[in-house]
C-alpha cells in the first residue's frame, strides 16, 4: 500500500489513540484501547493496527540537526516540519528547538474556539519526546526525523 502523505511516528500514533479514547470517554462513550489503535490505523487508510505498525516500523529516530525535515505531533495533533534552530540543554540531553510547519495546525480541542499554529517552540529529549504532558499524559511534542526512502 503506497502512501503520500509521511506517517507521524509509532509514539505519536499511539497518542492520538490515547486522546481519541479519553476525548470519547469524556462524552460518554467507552472503547477499549485496541479499539482506538484500530480507529487510528483506518484513519491513515490501513486495514488495522498491525498493517499500520509495520508501515511505521521500529526503526531508530534519526539525528536532529538545524534544516532536517520531521514529522510528529504537537498536542496530539499531527505534523510536518523543518528544524529552524536546536538548542543543547542539560548537557546534550534535552534540546530546545524551533519548527516551521509545513500546515498550520489547530492546537484547540473546542469545536467553538480554534488556535492555529505554524511555528512551534518546545523542549525534547534526545529521543525527540517532550518531558511535558497533557492532562492525559500525551507528550507535549514528538518528533521523528523524516528517513528518505528508497527509490
Amino acid at each position: 500500500m503506497t502512501h503520500a502523505s509521511p506517517l507521524p511516528p509509532l509514539d505519536a500514533l499511539k497518542a492520538q489513540a490515547r486522546n481519541l479514547r479519553s476525548t470519547l470517554e469524556a462524552e460518554g462513550n467507552f472503547i477499549k484501547h485496541g479499539e482506538a489503535l484500530e480507529f487510528i490505523a483506518a484513519q491513515y487508510g490501513y486495514r488495522d493496527w498491525n498493517a499500520l505498525h509495520a508501515a511505521v516500523g521500529n526503526a531508530p529516530r534519526g539525528q536532529l540537526a538545524v534544516g532536517s525535515k520531521v514529522e510528529g505531533a504537537y498536542l496530539g495533533q499531527p505534523f510536518t516540519a523543518t528544524i529552524l534552530s536546536l538548542t543543547s540543554l542539560g548537557g546534550g540531553t534535552h534540546f530546545r528547538v524551533s519548527l516551521a510547519l509545513d500546515e498550520a495546525v489547530d492546537v484547540v480541542r473546542f469545536a467553538s474556539f480554534s488556535a492555529l499554529r505554524k511555528r512551534v517552540n518546545g523542549t525534547v529529549d534526545a529521543h525527540g519526546i517532550s518531558p511535558a504532558h497533557t492532562s492525559d499524559g500525551t507528550p507535549h511534542l514528538v518528533l521523528d526525523v523524516v528517513r528518505q526512502r528508497a527509490q
